[in-house]
């Protein structure tokens, strides 16, 4: 029984509930295009999360290899499959695992503010590439008007279709990045995070963990932006910019991903909702854009489900003096010898 009581308990199920009557909420549900775009950059975050949470480097341009999984599935429909999806999303996987693999390779001794600048560097030259590179990328112009093809035969230019296909997307990658997170190399990366040097001592290679994770990452990061050259049937450049990485840092951060696994599902949800709401009647929202990061950097930097988490110790640091206070004045902790003398 409290197998089943913690089973239903986990977050995990909860979240795929909810994406999966998502079509059908009342008001929210017809915008299905934005379900899916939550679905995808729930993805997005995940796999960022793993290099920032859990091996906590901050690779403040991850976005990079977003863009090349954006790429990858525009050229490859335009040029070698447009009869399918898979195809398409595994070459934006490789892609997007080939890059950050050999680049990984090249910072994986770097930490800090090193490493945060070269992942900057690295987007940003990617970015200028896909912008001058008319032949291949389109240019300034991008690649648009993809045709998108169909998945088991069924097309998916139908929303309700393509948001179950990027929900199942979803789960198959949410499941994967779990056990990741969950398994010995997840434990090894948040003794990383917590002390280089003694997890070296204990005889970890934490350079081939930071490369292992940093290219595990860059595959799913990948997929996402294939998933998202999917959704608008377009890639630009835009896609490579350091801004799109500050956004995926800011919806990690926003939910509490630096401390509990959920954090970056629930920050890209609150992100996205608010950008769409926000930009519907106010052009300068980024205005608050900036001015929330700031406050959640200088008073929340655990996000909100961190403030939560400190909710939770609390009640049990109260139930559990509670429990103390009342066994002590049962008799259940006195010492021996105040009992020895009332026995006497």
């Amino acid at each position: 029984m409290n197998k089943k009581r913690n089973i239903f308990k986990d977050p995990y199920l909860v979240i795929f509930l909810l994406f999966l009557i998502y079509p059908f909420i009342p008001f929210i549900g017809k915008y299905k295009s934005l379900g899916a775009e939550l679905l995808i950059w729930s993805i997005f975050a995940l796999s960022f999360n793993l290099v920032l949470g859990y091996a906590g480097l901050p690779s403040f341009g991850h976005g990079a290899f977003y863009g090349v999984g954006t790429y990858a599935v525009a050229i490859t429909i335009m040029h070698f499959s447009s009869k399918g999806v898979i195809i398409p999303l595994v070459m934006a996987a490789f892609f997007g695992g080939l890059f950050t693999f050999f680049y990984g390779y090249l910072i994986k001794k770097k930490r800090g503010i090193y490493f945060a600048l070269l992942t900057v560097a690295f987007s940003q030259i990617l970015y200028v590439i896909a912008f001058r590179w008319n032949e291949v990328t389109g240019g300034e112009t991008g690649i648009t008007s993809l045709k998108i093809g169909t998945f088991l035969g069924i097309g998916l230019k139908d929303p309700l279709y393509f948001y179950y296909f990027t929900f199942l997307v979803f789960v198959i990658t949410l499941i994967i990045i779990r056990k990741i997170a969950n398994s010995p190399v997840g434990k090894v990366l948040l003794a990383l995070k917590q002390d280089e040097k003694r997890a070296q001592y204990l005889g970890f290679n934490t350079e081939k963990y930071v490369w292992y994770i940093f290219t595990v990452s860059g595959i799913f990061a990948g997929l996402a932006g294939g998933m998202y050259c999917l959704l608008h049937s377009s890639a630009f450049a835009d896609t490579l910019h350091w801004t799109k990485s500050g956004d995926v840092v800011m919806a990690t951060l926003l939910g509490g991903g630096l401390v509990n696994f959920y954090g970056p599902i629930v920050g890209s949800v609150i992100f996205i909702t608010a950008r769409e709401f926000l930009s519907s009647f106010w052009d300068n929202w980024m205005l608050l854009y900036g001015l929330s990061f700031v406050i959640i950097i200088l008073f929340i930097p655990t996000g909100l489900l961190g403030i939560v988490e400190k909710i939770k110790e609390r009640k049990h640091i109260d139930s559990f003096n509670n429990g103390n206070n009342n066994s002590t004045m049962n008799g259940e902790n006195r010492p021996a010898k105040i009992l020895n003398q009332e026995e006497r």
